[in-house]
């Protein structure tokens, strides 16, 4: 694999996300409370948005061609990208720890385990609150790729599959994932693979596991990295499985030796009998 440019930033950047798939370019939220849209063919950057603490998530709504930030400063701010000041800022009960936005659904998680669902029809206000159904902190959030519902992730290795609407909640369930005897790894990534709908998980415990959430069943179990995989995503048509490893803080500063840090980004192409849905065989897990 080989780069395609580099940056340095003040202080450190959390991910990326584009904000017009369209062209070349990519925003960059980091800990220095800004969020910087980095153009990949010249390799400069311009800043796009700001808030008062570190910025946790970005994404483009492109139905309202606008920027959605939260922050740890408890604030949802959205911007256009033609304006220096936001476009509306709404309050939030606690730092963003997740988030995620498909189409017009937007789901928010807090620090105190709070979920916030919102409508992009109206931002101003939530369309539920609720508490996460999982006991620990939330660890990450994705939207179902039709809007019905969201996947909660958690620090205690449970996700948990939550339907929106109150006409669902018959289909809602919780399942335990990323364990070893009496170890328990967080959670900390989820997404869906863009043709079938199955997902994947990944975990401090170095694995990332296929799952189906309509049969109730997991597809395939990967074999275990050596360190964490701390985030992880699909490209654009499923072909691609990327997945970072690397330390992830998951057990505090003093395992973190900066002599002997690695990271890498490695990529797996997945077969179709690891991510298309099927009949569960009766008495299998």
């Amino acid at each position: 694999m080989s780069a395609f440019g580099s940056v340095t930033f003040g202080q450190p950047a959390t991910s990326n996300h584009n904000p017009n798939k369209d062209v070349e370019v990519s925003s960059v939220r980091g800990c220095d409370s800004l969020v910087k849209m980095w153009n990949l063919q010249t390799n400069q950057q311009q800043q796009i948005a700001q808030h008062a603490a570190p910025v946790r998530h970005v994404f483009y709504v492109k139905d309202m061609n606008m920027l959605v930030t939260g922050s740890w400063d408890k604030t949802l701010k959205y911007w256009d990208l033609r304006s220096p000041n936001p476009v509306h800022t709404q309050q939030l009960p606690e730092r963003v720890y997740a988030m995620d936005c498909v189409n017009k659904l937007l789901v928010v998680a807090t620090a105190d385990r709070s979920i916030q669902v919102y409508n992009l029809t109206a931002p101003q206000t939530p369309y539920k609150q609720l508490q996460s159904p999982l006991k620990f902190q939330t660890r990450c959030v994705t939207a179902f790729p039709d809007t019905s519902g969201y996947l909660i992730g958690s620090v205690e290795g449970r996700v948990a599959v939550h339907h929106v609407e109150d006409s669902l909640q018959s289909k809602n369930f919780t399942f335990k994932c990323h364990r070893d005897n009496t170890e328990v790894y967080a959670v900390n990534g989820i997404c869906f693979h863009p043709q079938f709908g199955t997902f994947v998980t990944s975990g401090s415990d170095g694995a990332f596991n296929f799952w189906d959430k309509d049969s109730k069943q997991r597809l395939k179990a990967m074999q275990k990295c050596s360190m964490p995989i701390p985030c992880a995503n699909f490209n654009r048509d499923g072909t691609i499985f990327a997945y970072a490893v690397s330390y992830d803080w998951s057990r505090g500063y003093a395992e973190y030796n900066p002599n002997t840090a690695k990271n890498y980004i490695l990529l797996h192409q997945p077969q179709e009998a690891e991510v298309k849905s099927r009949a569960r065989v009766p008495g299998r897990r």
